[in-house]
């Protein structure tokens, strides 16, 4: 079933053609510097064939809430979610959004020198110039306040979100928001989900930045809950106007 994503009516800049590309339970919002909504397409139907096809015949990759392995001839998709997951001891359904945002946005890459792909609040990011992105945190009255400030020279850049009070993704804790960069996309996803999951009050938000603290290839972490927000790594902060 879709969902509304409001916070996509925050984005701004000139000099990028916008589409959408959806696929069963993909949505992407995609930003390119040409009009590349087929070859989007057929890339998300190419990596949603090899994950949907790798679930009939392991099934158990799909359901699982903890790392599983995989087998040695697994697709790419595949195999990056399933390093990530055991990163950071989830199941590797937790990685999906930001892996296939990865591999699409690869694959545009080629066709477009900036690529902006969000899917379901997981962002790949590879840009010319410097980018603001903005915090959606439900109803916090943080949500939409704070923006990270992301450098042309880090991308590509992963910059995704996970909440246990918005969205359909599963999550075991209340965050309202927890954002990881890093430059493993997939790894990105897993990472907010398992801190997410430590969340249930502005009291857990230091474990959560310990925990955070403790992954490996993570740039930086933000954690909001209500009014209270935590944050670490190499992160540049600001004040936004959405």
């Amino acid at each position: 079933m879709y969902q509304s994503k409001a916070y996509r009516r925050w984005v701004q800049g000139q000099g990028l053609i916008s589409f959408h590309v959806t696929l069963k339970e993909s949505d992407l919002y995609i930003r390119t510097s040409s009009d590349l909504s087929t070859r989007a397409r057929k890339s998300l139907l190419k990596h949603r064939h090899m994950l949907e096809e790798y679930i009939i015949k392991h099934p158990s990759f799909a359901t699982s809430l903890k790392p599983i392995a995989v087998t040695k001839s697994a697709p790419a998709i595949i195999s990056k979610m399933a390093v990530a997951a055991a990163q950071v001891n989830v199941g590797p359904m937790a990685a999906v959004a930001g892996a296939i945002a990865y591999f699409v946005g690869e694959d545009l890459a080629v066709y477009s020198p900036e690529v902006i792909i969000e899917n379901g609040g997981d962002i790949y990011l590879k840009s010319l110039t410097n980018r603001t992105v903005a915090i959606f945190a439900g109803s916090s009255p943080l949500s939409g306040k704070i923006g990270l400030e992301i450098k042309a020279s880090t991308t590509p850049i992963a910059i995704c979100t996970s909440s246990g009070t918005i969205g359909h993704s599963l999550s075991l804790g209340k965050a309202d928001a927890v954002v990881v960069v890093s430059k493993d996309t997939a790894l990105a996803d897993a990472a907010a989900t398992a801190v997410a999951n430590r969340i249930l009050s502005p009291d857990d938000i230091q474990n959560g930045i310990e925990f955070a603290r403790g992954i490996a290839q993570l740039m930086g972490v933000v954690i909001i809950k209500n009014d209270q927000i935590g944050i670490c790594g190499e992160l540049e902060i600001s004040r936004t106007n959405t």
